[in-house]
């Protein structure tokens, strides 16, 4: 059974950094392109970023310049490092993996984290 679990979220001041971990089992990790999602309260979730397996990293423009990927396949997991984080940012953050798929719904991914929340505040 494939397991996804996020961890490393809380409460952080505008201009902070916050580093979000996911560990994953059940899954041959260094296989998978690996992805974070975050969802805001009444809005819908929004893609964040990808780690693919082939080391590639993208992220979505609100993001870019301040959030950076990584992975370490040796222990299955993927990182989202968050630097100068904004009121905006304020979510539940998901991991998620899969084959990425851009035109699949939520790009393919097939395994999903529970979520952890990140709450930025002034």
């Amino acid at each position: 059974q494939v397991q996804l679990v996020e961890s490393g979220g809380g409460l952080v001041q505008a201009g902070g950094s916050l580093t979000l971990s996911c560990t994953a089992s059940g899954l041959t990790f260094s296989m998978y392109d690996m992805s974070w999602f975050r969802q805001a309260p009444g809005k819908v979730r929004e893609f964040v970023g990808a780690g693919g397996s082939s080391g590639s990293t993208f992220y979505a423009d609100s993001v870019k310049g301040r959030f950076t990927i990584s992975r370490d396949n040796a222990k299955n997991t993927v990182y989202l490092h968050m630097n100068n984080l904004k009121q905006e940012d304020t979510a539940v953050y998901y991991c998620a993996g899969g084959i990425w798929t851009s035109l699949a719904i939520d790009f393919g991914m097939q395994h999903w984290g529970k979520g952890t929340q990140v709450t930025v505040s002034l």
